[in-house]
């Protein structure tokens, strides 16, 4: 076993560790200090809590250590399919600790979180960061997914004010819905075209060729799955963020014209 590989999985079973730790312990005493309403929460509301606090903090670490890896890592940026993966590598390892940590969640509280379209990302997920860390290839292409995840804070922050019972219209609340509806377009929607634009260019040449059958499939599969969910999940968040615009707007209208009966 090489070092390289012993970072790995040292870095997946630290990362699982860790999150595990943030899951059971740390996010109870930390939300009760930040957040007085967390201790009058139901226990089915403190499990997806604690899920949900163990989620941002893995998209802000992976997600601003994969931004800084897309823009400096002159390995992977000078050669996409082969470039040497050492930095990223580290990402995806955190993130696969992450992924592995959240389905031992998902599936230990079924009743209270579980979701099949979270099992089938993680694993689609999981599948394709297997054979990045194996292989050490696609390490360019990986990170430039993870970079998704810096949509997660925002989609957990709206749950959290709704956990709290804010107003669906209060300042805070609409804010961070069209931040989260902005913020998940340009992460995970916008960046479909140039994935797959990409994928046509080096198909057929000779690095894309050594990759072999498996991971030529695995890549593309992998990427429909997910992207198909990620479309999903946009119709969704968009029909949301409308809503709340238009009641807004109603809101505004009907105040006008009482105002201007009163007048």
């Amino acid at each position: 076993m090489d070092t390289n590989e012993n970072l790995v999985i040292g870095t997946v079973c630290t990362s699982f560790v860790t999150f595990q730790f943030l899951f059971h312990y740390v996010s109870y005493w930390f939300s009760a200090k930040v957040s007085p309403g967390f201790n009058s929460l139901s226990f089915e509301k403190k499990i997806e809590w604690n899920s949900r606090v163990v989620s941002t903090c893995h998209s802000l670490v992976v997600g601003i250590f994969g931004l800084y890896i897309f823009l400096f890592d002159e390995a992977t940026i000078d050669d996409p399919l082969w470039g040497d993966p050492s930095v990223v590598n580290v990402n995806i390892a955190i993130a696969s600790g992450y992924l592995i940590s959240d389905l031992v969640i998902l599936i230990w509280y079924w009743k209270v979180i579980g979701d099949k379209f979270f099992i089938i990302h993680h694993c689609a997920a999981l599948y394709a960061y297997f054979f990045v860390l194996r292989d050490g290839v696609l390490a360019f292409v990986a990170n430039f997914r993870l970079l998704a995840e810096l949509s997660s804070p925002c989609v957990n922050q709206r749950w959290f004010f709704e956990a709290l019972k804010y107003p669906k219209f209060s300042k805070a609340n609409v804010i961070n819905g069209i931040l989260m509806t902005v913020v998940f377009f340009i992460v995970r929607i916008v960046s479909i075209p140039p994935l797959y634009i990409f994928m046509y260019s080096v198909y057929g040449t000779e690095p894309y060729r050594r990759l072999g059958l498996l991971i030529q499939c695995s890549w593309i599969s992998s990427c429909v799955v997910l992207d198909v969910m990620n479309v999903m999940w946009m119709i969704k968040i968009s029909k949301g963020c409308i809503k709340v615009i238009s009641l807004i707007r109603q809101e505004k209208a009907r105040n006008n014209l009482q105002n201007g009966k009163l007048d």
